[in-house]
């Protein structure tokens, strides 16, 4: 028998629950997202969004920042202005949203009400989204992590990376530097308050936690040959802070079990794994996923590597 995953213990109030039983939409299967970086001009009305899983993820949420709110927020001293104009934009798009009553205190569309003191827990405590900002100093040459508050960590920590540019913070994916790079550093440089950009990350996982936080040196190999396959996307967007400049990095989380996926749907993504460069597909699973995929959705015609 496989030994138990070493996997982070979650707050005792958690949820049992935080997935979808479906991904809202399949990045795999959009040609507009799956050429890297794959960005895409966002309506500022749509940047921040809610879901069917908003009250079990926002209960996980309360109970991180509570109970741990050292692992999941961070911010330097000079984050601090950005900090404040990130409140108030937040607070200024949910008037929008009638699921939330805005008054003193502000209660969320699950009925909990969320207290202002603490900027940023109170950022978390908001909405679904993880929020990071970024800054780039003065004769820098890439932006670097002044913090905010991330508590669904795709297997990275938010301590590791404060204050690391963009190359740094990405130096555990093996293809960023050379393919992307260059890219999103541009993409950084020219953003807009009033042109926001989104774009999609999907990976596949063999737990379907939230919260996954791990270190660089501590990483552990996922069991794609026997242990069940959850789909995790995030929706990612990046904003400018019209005041400070700071660059507002969101990240809203779905995961969803592998199980959902149609069969035409499970063979356009084990086509999208088998497609990947060689170095991304080493990184996301390699043959041995690909090998499971096709035992799942193609095993008549298995889809090999080109």
């Amino acid at each position: 028998m496989a030994k138990p995953r070493p996997l982070p213990l979650l707050p005792e109030t958690a949820p049992a629950r935080t997935d979808l039983d479906r991904l809202p939409f399949l990045p795999f299967a959009d040609p507009k997202l799956t050429r890297g970086p794959g960005i895409q001009p966002l309506d500022p009305a749509a940047w921040l969004e809610r879901d069917a899983a908003f009250a079990a993820q926002m209960a996980l949420r309360d109970a991180l920042l509570a109970e741990r709110p050292g692992q999941v927020t961070a911010l330097l001293p000079e984050g601090v202005a950005a900090r404040d104009e990130l409140l108030g934009l937040v607070l200024q798009t949910l008037q929008a949203d009638p699921g939330y009553a805005l008054g003193a205190p502000i209660v969320r569309p699950d009925g909990v009400t969320v207290d202002l003191s603490d900027p940023l827990i109170a950022l978390g405590r908001l909405v679904q989204e993880d929020l990071l900002l970024l800054d780039k100093p003065q004769g820098a040459a890439e932006h670097r992590l002044l913090g905010g508050v991330l508590c669904f960590p795709a297997r990275w920590s938010l301590a590791e990376k404060m204050a690391r540019g963009l190359l740094a913070i990405h130096a555990p994916i093996p293809y960023y530097a050379e393919a992307l790079g260059a890219r999103v550093q541009r993409l950084f440089d020219a953003i807009r308050p009033e042109r926001p950009l989104w774009r999609a990350n999907w990976l596949l996982h063999t737990w379907p936690e939230l919260y996954q936080p791990a270190e660089e040196a501590a990483k552990k190999p996922r069991r794609f040959e026997t242990d069940p396959i959850w789909l995790r996307m995030e929706r990612q967007t990046l904003r400018r802070l019209p005041g400070t400049g700071a660059v507002v990095f969101g990240i809203k989380t779905s995961v969803a079990p592998i199980e959902g996926l149609t069969a035409a749907e499970g063979r356009t993504l084990t086509q999208a794994v088998a497609a990947l460069p060689e170095t991304e597909y080493g990184f996301k699973g390699g043959d041995v996923l690909l090998a499971r995929l096709n035992a799942l959705f193609a095993p008549a015609a298995p889809i090999g590597r080109a």
